[in-house]
C-alpha cells in the first residue's frame, strides 16, 4: 500500500497569507487540532491550534507563526511502512505526501495509517506470535519459514527488527496461522535459535493486555 493510496479527503491546507483567525475556523470545521500550510504548492510545514491561540490579534497571518513538522512527509509512491517510519522518527500525528517534482498531494493521519497496517498484515487473525532471535549472519527467511511449515504452521506475517545500537542482532516477529505454537517453538530451538512465543489464544492462556501488547510489537516499526 502507497502513500497515495491513504491520502486523507476532506483536510484543507493553509497558505502563509492567511490570517490566524481564518486557520483556527478551519480547524474547527474540521474537527482537527493540526492543518499543513502549504505555499505555491510547496509543503512549508504543520501549524497547532495551540500555537495560533497563543497569537496576541487573530489577523496575524500563518507567516508570523512558526511551523512545525516540516520534515514529515514521504512521497506519494512510498510505502506504508516508510510513512509509519517517518512519524515515528519525527513523532508526528500527520504526514504530508508529495509527488516527485515536490508538489504537495494532500496529508495522511497517522493514526489512520496504522489502523489500515493492523488490518492489512493480519495483525487481527487469530494465531500466535513468535519472536526469533539470532545475529544478522545467520537470518534466513525461508529457512525460518521452512522450519515453522515442517511442523504443520504457516507464517501470515512477520516483521524484521534490528537494534540501532546492535545492527549485528536481529528480531524476526512471526504471525503464525495456528494458536498452539509449542512444537514450532521446539523445533526452532532445536536449531539453535532464541524463541519468546506469545498468545496461546485457543488454550486460554492469553489475556487482553497480551493481546494488547502483540499488537503494540507489530506496530513498532
Amino acid at each position: 500500500m502507497l502513500a497515495a493510496d491513504l491520502i486523507h479527503p476532506i483536510v484543507p491546507s493553509l497558505t502563509i497569507s492567511e490570517p490566524v483567525g481564518l486557520a483556527l475556523k478551519k480547524m474547527e470545521e474540521c474537527e482537527l487540532t493540526t492543518l499543513p500550510v502549504v505555499e505555491g504548492g510547496i509543503f512549508l510545514g504543520f501549524v497547532e491550534d495551540e500555537i495560533l491561540l497563543e497569537q496576541d490579534h487573530l489577523d496575524i497571518q500563518i507567516a508570523q507563526v512558526e511551523l512545525e513538522c516540516s520534515a514529515c512527509w514521504v512521497y506519494a509512491d512510498q510505502h506504508l511502512y516508510d510513512l509509519l517510519r517517518i512519524s515515528n522518527e519525527q513523532q508526528a500525528k500527520w504526514i504530508a505526501v508529495i509527488d516527485r517534482t515536490q508538489l504537495f498531494l494532500g496529508v495522511v493521519s497517522v493514526v489512520e495509517a496504522r489502523t489500515i497496517y493492523a488490518e492489512s498484515y493480519s495483525i487481527q487473525s487469530q494465531g500466535a506470535v513468535l519472536v526469533v532471535s539470532l545475529e544478522m549472519k545467520d537470518f534466513q527467511l525461508s529457512e525460518i519459514a521452512r522450519l515453522i511449515e515442517s511442523e504443520n504452521a504457516k507464517v501470515i506475517s512477520c516483521l524484521v527488527h534490528t537494534d540501532p545500537s546492535n545492527p549485528q542482532q536481529v528480531e524476526i516477529t512471526v504471525k503464525l496461522d495456528v494458536p498452539d505454537s509449542r512444537h514450532v517453538k521446539a523445533t526452532l530451538i532445536r536449531f539453535g535459535y532464541r524463541v519468546h512465543d506469545f498468545g496461546q489464544e485457543e488454550l486460554g492462556l492469553s489475556t487482553d493486555e497480551e493481546r494488547i501488547g502483540n499488537l503494540l510489537r507489530f506496530l513498532a516499526i
